[in-house]
């Protein structure tokens, strides 16, 4: 077995037992190390590599059932075509583990989303193998053409490969590129991942034939020789037969609808039938003189993996797990998680108002809102990965009385942001904005931070903004958005478990823009908005043992700001600290903006805003990841005991 960093010597020995032996795949460091071996003994790498992907992830967790469903498709790739100087280019990337496994990462395969390891998504820092980065969906064509683009600019001649799931191509961007592609006649390949769509007939022995046949050379040759005699004929004659050819083909294809955008299609095929893929896969790579060409691929999640194969989400994202059996590591029990009190105080309303109505862009069980459409199966709109036509679908349907929850994680609602303000917040509409995973997020990493809502929504005008410091009172803000009818509103909070408070059995609405003074005190004030709360507790104990005195607030709304307790915290302390879990240019931002509009930084007020650090912080445990951010305890009473002067320089000792 070859030898891996990041695993203990007890969990090689077990890897060893399990039979995880892969003599062709240890000859395998680079891709070019692949395109050494016959063809024949391409399936015995497909499986060792299958196989060395499940130990690999039972031992990190992560993203499963899509890497399991391409590794036929990933050896078949990196054996045809020269990467890296063919460009091949992941969508989303979370299918890409067995990819970094054959592209020199095997040795670091176990460190996956740990912190200094390898990323759980394809990254351009990591690899030259990885030539564009992702985690969100719908890039990945975008990506490539500008690199075909690009390529013809330089005179070059190499590939560009674009593989895309049909998850992915539910958002509108994929098809924009297409669009642009086809108009453009650019030489680009385009690999459709169908693991789901059942847009496919069976496929077999004749489809694999058609694919070849129309891969061909002969065949693209022959098609391009009657497409320019038929200009020579009469436009209607030609027009009926270019209509005839493609319907022809997209009758017995199914690919009439990637035609009509400009891509030639090809499929569909067997995607874990190396004996299909290869011949079609080599037609294109020796085709200098076609257009765009979209190769449509047949695969199953979890596919070579019983445990997989069986459970209803082909385990897509899994934690450690034990190989033989696919029981996954059952986590401590402990206080429920955001996302689930999130759907107890939704569900709790709409037992009570039957026109909340609850939306999600492909992320049903991410959000909660699983739970919410066992409850209430008309009133779920799961729209797919088009973040963008969710925020307006929920617009008209608070044109028309209804009360949309919108519920999208903060990172994804970036990418519907002209929506938000075009759609939704210049027409005052009442559409509630649920943004799950605000603050950092631990393993998933850069990607899917929501660092930076509190700032692209605090501009909007007449948008209210609110952030829970615990579960009970994300019940109460639930109950709040609901009651909420003269324009949008918004509430932030984090993955992950709560702080085990006790939970009503439905929210109270909050008086609006309203925060609560927690502990009182007299000279340092902390007003936070958010889940560091606790933190801010405990920095307050921590402080009172240095004798100072401090008052702890609850912000609970960004916007409209509470002013009359903010000034009156700036009023009666000499320190005024503000915290949340988002970048600069939110909420202190807007602290800032008002008393400074008051006057009241004019009388000697020492205020210190505490906010994410200007950087994209790496992948880890969200633990460490607050501790890198410096939003801890132990920073909050550094920062004031700097703000009064009780610091040495370097910060390591207490001035009395």
């Amino acid at each position: 077995m070859a030898k891996v960093s990041g695993t203990t010597a007890d969990e090689a020995v077990e890897a060893t037992q399990r039979g995880n032996w892969t003599p062709l795949l240890d000859k395998v460091k680079v891709p070019a190390d692949l395109r050494k071996l016959p063809e024949s003994d391409l399936k015995q790498v497909a499986e060792e590599l299958r196989q060395e992907l499940i130990d690999a992830v039972s031992v990190t967790g992560g993203h499963l059932g899509a890497g399991l469903g391409v590794v036929e498709l990933t050896t078949a790739i990196h054996y045809v075509f020269n990467t890296p100087d063919d460009k091949l280019i992941w969508d989303v990337g979370h299918q890409a583990y067995p990819h970094k496994i054959l592209t020199g990462r095997r040795d670091r395969i176990r460190t996956l989303r740990q912190a200094g390891g390898l990323s759980g998504f394809t990254k351009r820092s990591e690899s030259e193998y990885d030539p564009f980065g992702a985690a969100h969906s719908s890039t990945s064509i975008s990506a490539a053409l500008g690199m075909a683009v690009a390529r013809d600019f330089k005179g070059d001649k190499n590939n560009v490969i674009a593989v895309i799931g049909d998850g992915s191509m539910s958002a509108g961007m994929a098809y924009e590129a297409m669009n642009n592609a086809g108009s453009m006649d650019a030489r680009l390949i385009v690999i459709l991942n169908d693991n789901d769509m059942s847009i496919a007939p069976p496929v077999g022995a004749m489809s694999a034939y058609l694919s070849r046949l129309l891969s061909s050379k002969p065949y693209m040759s022959l098609r391009h020789l009657g497409a320019a005699m038929a200009k020579r004929f009469p436009r209607g004659l030609a027009s009926v037969l270019g209509r005839a050819e493609e319907y022809a083909r997209g009758m017995v294809t199914g690919g009439t609808l990637f035609e009509e955008l400009g891509f030639y299609y090809v499929g569909p095929i067997d995607g874990h039938n190396l004996d299909h893929l290869l011949p079609v896969l080599k037609n294109l790579r020796g085709s200098d003189d076609r257009g765009p060409v979209l190769v449509h691929v047949v695969t199953r999640k979890g596919h070579g993996y019983a445990p997989a194969e069986a459970a209803a989400d082909k385990y897509h994202g899994v934690v450690k797990f034990d190989v033989a059996t696919g029981a996954q590591v059952k986590a401590k029990a402990g206080a429920p998680t955001y996302q689930n009190v999130f759907a107890k105080g939704l569900i709790a309303e709409a037992d009570h108002d039957d026109r909340i109505v609850a939306i999600t862009a492909a992320m049903p069980s991410g959000t909660g809102l699983d739970k919410f459409a066992e409850r209430f199966p008309t009133r779920c709109f799961d729209v797919g990965i088009a973040e963008q036509h969710a925020v307006t679908f929920a617009a008209g349907m608070a044109c028309e009385g209804m009360k949309p929850f919108c519920a999208i994680y903060s990172t994804f609602l970036q990418r519907g942001y002209d929506q938000v303000v075009h759609d939704v917040a210049i027409q005052r509409l009442p559409v509630r904005f649920a943004m799950d995973r605000a603050g950092l997020v631990g393993n998933d990493g850069q990607t899917h931070a929501g660092s930076f809502d509190l700032a692209f929504l605090g501009c909007l005008p007449h948008f209210v903004i609110m952030a829970p410091s615990d579960e009970a009172e994300l019940m109460h803000m639930v109950a709040t958005a609901t009651a909420i009818e003269d324009g949008p509103s918004a509430i932030r909070y984090p993955r992950g478990e709560g702080v085990g408070v006790e939970l009503p059995a439905r929210g109270d609405v909050l008086p609006i823009g309203k925060g609560r003074i927690i502990r009182e005190g007299t000279t340092i004030a902390i007003l936070n908005l958010g889940t560091r709360l606790q933190e801010s507790l405990k920095a307050a104990d921590e402080l009172a043992g240095y004798g100072l005195s401090v008052t702890v607030a609850d912000a609970r709304f960004a916007k409209p700001l509470d002013t009359d307790l903010i000034e009156r915290l700036a009023r009666e302390h000499e320190v005024l600290i503000t915290i949340e879990e988002g970048s600069v240019g939110g909420f202190s931002s807007l602290v800032l903006h008002h008393l400074a509009t008051v006057g009241a930084l004019d009388q000697g007020l020492k205020v210190r805003p505490m906010v994410l650090p200007d950087i994209f912080i790496e992948h880890d445990t969200p633990a460490a990841q607050y501790e890198q951010a410096g939003l801890n305890a132990r920073h909050i009473t550094q920062t004031a005991l700097g703000a009064l002067g009780r610091l040495s320089a370097d910060r390591g000792s207490v001035r009395a």
